[in-house]
């Protein structure tokens, strides 16, 4: 097996992309920006159930039938968040969470 194919290659990349996703939820205060990480942690989520199911699982199908739940998941999730980004911004001209904040009552 090569190096290219190896299970911990796998895991490095998601790891790497699960690290950049927090960060960059934990950093910025554009709510786009955050819906962006969100994604990115869940995208190394998915890498991690579709390389998991290439190496040890005996049934082929189960680790991407999670990937595609976590697919759709994440559509809903963008589609929630952009509705409400564009509330935020009809109501304060701003897609600031500082600005989220200020909606209540």
């Amino acid at each position: 097996m090569s190096a290219a194919q190896s299970l911990s290659s796998y895991l490095l990349i998601s790891a790497a992309l699960f690290s950049i996703g927090v960060f960059g939820l934990l950093s910025r205060r554009n709510l786009v920006a955050i819906l962006i990480s969100l994604e990115l942690i869940l995208n190394s989520a998915s890498l991690n159930f579709v390389a998991f199911n290439k190496f040890s699982l005996v049934d082929k199908a189960l680790g991407q039938v999670f990937a595609i739940f976590i697919i759709a998941l994440a559509a809903a999730e963008v589609c929630i968040g952009l509705s409400l980004i564009l509330l935020l911004h009809r109501k304060k001209d701003s897609i600031n969470v500082d600005e989220a904040r200020e909606l209540r009552g």
